[in-house]
């Protein structure tokens, strides 16, 4: 290794690779319960484990999840983190639940500089208003698909970055993967 390489890899000065991941939770059922407490339909507890092993193929070694308090993103959580390798530490983030996209975007700007892949469990519209507004250049046809099918139940997109979190905003990433079940 280089003197000019730090032991993370990274050359001193140069921004830190970052990535979020925004999971969209499964779908939920519609008993006569608050929003809030809603559980997952039939549909969801089958796509929230497929989405998971979505998540694991991508190979993302995720060092921090934030999840909305809602019934429905806690149980997508619960079933799509076994199938990931590595379970990254979980925080139950009530903000999450409603959260605007200038919401979401001061949230992110909270998360700790020693965090590089961050896994975010929450609810439409905020989910696909970030990925879109964070994605100031594409990979792929990512984007396309995503403006196309909108951003369905379990669905989710990966966005890279560099810089610190207090730097997220919009245009800031590449928007390198999106997936539905569907796919």
């Amino acid at each position: 290794m280089s003197a000019a390489v730090s032991s993370g890899g990274t050359p001193p000065g140069s921004p830190v690779s970052r990535r979020i991941v925004l999971l969209r939770h499964a779908k939920a059922d519609w008993p006569q319960v608050s929003d809030h407490d809603r559980p997952l339909a039939e549909r969801g507890r089958k796509d929230a484990p497929v989405a998971g092993r979505r998540l694991a193929d991508a190979g993302i070694p995720f060092d921090l999840a934030l999840c909305s308090t809602a019934v429905r993103t806690r149980e997508t959580w619960k079933l799509a983190v076994q199938e990931l390798p590595h379970r990254p530490r979980t925080v139950y983030e009530e903000r999450l639940y409603e959260a605007s996209l200038g919401d979401l975007l001061a949230l992110l700007g909270e998360t700790p500089d020693d965090v590089a892949d961050l896994l975010v469990i929450g609810h439409n519209p905020g989910m696909h208003a970030l990925a879109d507004a964070l994605a100031g250049s594409v990979e792929g046809d990512a984007l396309s698909r995503m403006r196309r099918d909108g951003f369905p139940t379990s669905a989710f997109a990966v966005v890279s970055f560099g810089g610190s979190w207090k730097d997220v905003e919009h245009g800031v990433g590449t928007l390198v993967d999106y997936w539905t079940p569907h796919d």
